[in-house]
């Protein structure tokens, strides 16, 4: 097995766990995938600042998921796309909740060091769940 094969195994094991704490909304565990501090975006964050923002889309889409679509590896990067559906029940840029349900696209690029998120790029489709709570 090749170290390329090697890693593309490790870093889904790595991740399929990760998403699964995500799903399950187990802070603790998410916590521990992300590297202190942790670059989102090219600013540097700790992981309590990342658990805070996925609470308060939490507090709007109570069962927002992160579907795996696609996933491509390459070295140290990892880049995932994802299906996101959620019902807003909370307040989310200003509009009261809907009970709408919603469904958005997500690519996230991650770079892994040491078996951690070091670095985190983030794009999510907001202004369609804007559109779709309308």
């Amino acid at each position: 097995m090749s170290q390329t094969t090697s890693n593309a195994e490790e870093f889904r094991s790595l991740y399929q766990t990760y998403i699964e704490s995500c799903n399950a909304r187990d802070y603790e565990v998410m916590k521990s995938f992300y590297a202190s501090p942790v670059n989102v975006m090219d600013k540097r964050q700790e992981p309590d600042d990342i658990i805070a923002r996925c609470k308060l889309l939490f507090e709007s889409f109570p069962d927002w998921k992160w579907e795996v679509r696609h996933m491509v590896i390459e070295g140290d990067y990892m880049t995932v796309r994802f299906k996101d559906p959620g019902t807003h029940q909370g307040e989310f840029r200003g509009y009261q909740a809907t009970g709408h349900k919603v469904e958005t696209t997500e690519v996230t690029l991650y770079h892994v060091v040491d078996g951690k998120f070091a670095e985190i790029w983030p794009l999510i489709d907001f202004d369609t769940v804007v559109e779709q709570i309308k």
